[in-house]
């Protein structure tokens, strides 16, 4: 898979290009951990949003069931259900209307499972993320409400690459 990496030039230039776009005035933010907290952050300040939330979602590494085959288990894998290890009480959400941010549209699974408890607990939720892959997107002609850029490679954001001080010249104080 190709590999794109960006900078925090390009990563302010995506969120420039989504500000625009959204058409309402959101009540409340959740960004999903980890991919959104930072895209959600740059989103919030931008604008001026001062119910901030978070969702954190799981979905089991593998199935276990002994007598499929691995390439069934991979495709058991991905029915798997959603384990919400964080999530908004529905009382902060109904009624309101959620921007619910993440970094990517890969598969769309975790987005999507977000989204659906929001509409659940009564709330409107729209998804926005920085790149939306329909290439590897399961929900067919679903896609994000917003997203600033349409990718099939494999991203890696400023934020994810090693602070490790190899290679970098050190002054001495």
């Amino acid at each position: 898979m190709r590999r794109e990496v960006l900078t925090w030039n390009d990563v302010e230039q995506l969120i420039d290009h989504l500000i625009p776009q959204f058409e309402v005035e959101f009540d409340a933010m959740v960004m999903i951990t980890h991919g959104g907290i930072i895209p959600g952050g740059l989103l919030a300040e931008a604008l001026k949003m001062s119910i901030i939330l978070t969702a954190s979602v799981d979905f089991p590494a593998e199935l276990e069931y002994e007598s499929l085959k691995e390439k069934e288990k991979d495709k058991s894998r991905l029915l798997a259900w959603p384990k919400f290890l964080q999530f908004p009480e529905d009382h902060l959400l109904r009624n309101r209307r959620i921007l619910v941010v993440d970094d990517v549209w890969g598969s769309g699974r975790t987005i999507t499972a977000v989204k659906n408890r929001i509409t659940g607990a009564g709330g409107i939720p729209y998804t926005c993320v920085l790149h939306f892959n329909p290439y590897r997107n399961l929900f067919g002609t679903a896609r994000p409400d917003y997203y600033a850029a349409i990718t099939d490679a494999y991203i890696v954001y400023p934020w994810e690459i090693s602070r490790g001080t190899q290679g970098l010249i050190l002054g001495g104080l």
